[in-house]
């Protein structure tokens, strides 16, 4: 270089771009991509070629050695150097409805009676995906009030959250609906001297019949002192199941039966249903569709962002504002998506668990339509998140499969996933040569570093079964050979035989030099395993690595140990 200032002022450029390289692809830079985007950027650096290359293969080196959070926080010095890594897909987001930037606020409310799916993952990207790109507030919300019929868990509450972190998803504030308990009393109490609820004391199959006929129980004219009296006899215990709900007044001519004046408060015997959090303290509950309304409000929840099916919900929860004089939000509900080849099912899944748990991996098990499981599979959160981000918040249902799934994935991972070569259906051939053979073989298209094996005469190697009908053959990296029944003969290195005559390049492992890897390949209910021989390399690499085995389709490194490893099939 020409000064000491020219060489710093390179090094930044090269840590802007390093940087930036890395965030756009989960944490890791490569090379190759550095350089040619230094290059393309900055043009006259091309004389400084050998310069550079240094340079940039040292800083690659130390930034694919930070943690992702680290590369975050390093980027903020350098970012003005750069364009700043902003994601392609945000650009799917259509503009929202009634939005004021700085003024936005989405919420995620699972219930933890279940780990996140790729279903309800849906709600959640979306949802902190707006409140970003309208610099507003994003909260997570765990709806937990009913422990009879949808008993929360007491893991899965943390669960859910590495889930979301997984996915990128940082919330600004957080609220479990069970610790807030008096709140919603409060507001119920509100609501009784508003005249909007009352207690129905009547048999639960009268109630519903006189309901259906447009009257309701006697007592909803009762006097609001009488209500208060008998709202604080249900907080207290004095009901048990059945025998008393608040009920919020609506229209009892509604057409939907079901909005005729909903339950607001219900009576849980927690004695029996006890809450993993709050245990028996509290036998009063409110319903999804009271403790929703009330946390909207006073949140300041400006967006809700959720399926179709929950219009119902939206008429219902309008009646509880108008009481009270509340701002309803914007409410966006967009069609159902239709996933196929994927077990979502939570009943189901918590069946397969249940009855065949030495058969199912639990939540993770990849065979389910978890983020777990298809973290598991070798499933990218980008690939989850591009996924979503396309369907959107159109209003149509979608139908999604896994190939849908797969070709994003796909695409992300080819770009930075090191090859390994793999043999799933070994059969052994003597190579027949008069020299020791050296083999090169790149980790990645991109990447000039190899793994170099020496093959010396009479030597045996590992091909699968199939490729042996070809007459010729290119062993990767190794060079052409003739298939002679168990021997392969060395005939050259001339790369054009391939094209000339259509020889198969194909993947091959040494007999003696190998590890036992066995392929698990979700299919169905079912967990298919294959195995085979894998080369040295895979030692190389850790749990939750993903690879590509070479002509066999992309992997993720399950399990290590001393007599195999154990890696999940993502697809092809």
């Amino acid at each position: 270089m020409t000064s000491s200032n020219g060489s710093k002022d390179l090094e930044k450029i090269v840590w802007a771009y390093a940087l930036k390289n890395a965030l756009d692809y989960d944490g890791k830079a490569v090379t190759k991509s550095v350089i040619s985007k230094v290059f393309k950027e900055k043009s006259e650096l091309r004389s400084k070629a050998k310069d550079v290359v240094s340079i940039v293969s040292d800083i690659v080196d130390k930034v694919n050695r930070m943690t992702y959070e680290e590369q975050v926080k390093l980027f903020e010095q350098y970012k003005e150097l750069v364009t700043p890594p902003e994601r392609k897909e945000k650009e799917l987001l259509p503009p929202l409805p009634n939005a004021v930037e700085g003024r936005v606020v989405t919420r995620f409310a699972p219930n933890p009676d279940f780990v996140i799916h790729l279903g309800n993952a849906r709600p959640a990207i979306l949802s902190h995906e707006y409140a970003r790109k309208y610099k507003g507030r994003f909260i997570l919300r765990f709806e937990d009030t009913d422990p009879r019929t949808k008993t929360p868990i007491k893991e899965v509450y943390d669960l859910i959250k590495e889930d979301l972190k997984w996915l990128d998803i940082r919330w600004d504030e957080e609220y479990i609906q069970s610790l807030r308990m008096e709140v919603f009393y409060e507001i119920a109490k509100e609501l009784i001297k508003k005249n909007g609820a009352y207690v129905d004391t009547c048999e639960l199959e009268e109630s519903k019949k006189l309901i259906k006929e447009g009257i309701g129980c006697p007592t909803r004219e009762n006097p609001v002192s009488w209500q208060l009296e008998h709202f604080e006899k249900m907080i207290e215990g004095y009901y048990g199941e059945g025998e008393a709900v608040l009920r919020v007044k609506t229209d009892l001519k509604h057409p939907d039966i079901s909005v005729r004046d909903w339950v607001a408060f219900r009576i849980i015997d927690t004695g029996k249903h006890l809450h993993p959090l709050v245990g028996d303290k509290y036998v009063a509950w409110p319903t999804y569709n009271f403790a929703v309304s009330v946390d909207d409000h006073l949140m300041g929840i400006t967006h809700i962002l959720r399926g179709k099916e929950h219009t119902q919900n939206a008429t219902k929860q309008m009646f509880l504002f108008n009481h009270m004089g509340w701002k309803y939000p914007t409410a966006i509900h967009f069609g159902r998506v239709h996933f196929e080849g994927f077990i979502m099912s939570k009943s189901k899944i918590r069946e397969l668990i249940s009855k065949e748990p030495n058969r199912f991996w639990g939540y993770e098990d990849p065979r389910f339509g978890t983020l777990r499981g298809l973290r598991r599979r070798g499933i990218l959160p980008q690939a989850i998140k591009q996924l979503i981000l396309e369907v959107g918040i159109k209003g149509t249902d979608t139908r999604i499969t896994y190939t849908n799934l797969a070709a994003i994935n796909r695409k992300i991972l080819d770009e930075k996933a090191h090859r390994i070569m793999f043999v799933y259906e070994p059969q052994e051939y003597t190579i027949v040569t008069d020299v020791p053979l050296e083999s090169k073989v790149p980790i990645h298209p991109s990447s000039e570093k190899t793994r170099v094996y020496t093959i010396k005469p009479r030597d045996k190697i590992c091909i699968n079964k199939s490729d042996s009908n070809s007459k010729v053959v290119r062993l990767l990296g190794l060079g052409n050979f003739m298939v002679e029944g168990d021997k392969l003969r060395y005939i050259g290195s001339d790369i054009s035989i391939v094209k000339e005559h259509r020889v198969p390049i194909i993947q091959w492992v040494p007999c003696t030099q190998n590890v036992n890897v066995s392929v698990y390949r979700p299919s169905g209910l079912d967990l298919l395993v294959q195995k085979g021989y894998s080369e040295l390399g895979i030692l190389d690499y850790k749990v939750d690595d993903k690879l590509q085995f070479i002509r066999y389709g992309f992997v993720r490194v399950d399990q290590i140990t001393d007599n195999e490893i154990k890696v999940v099939f993502a697809h092809e």
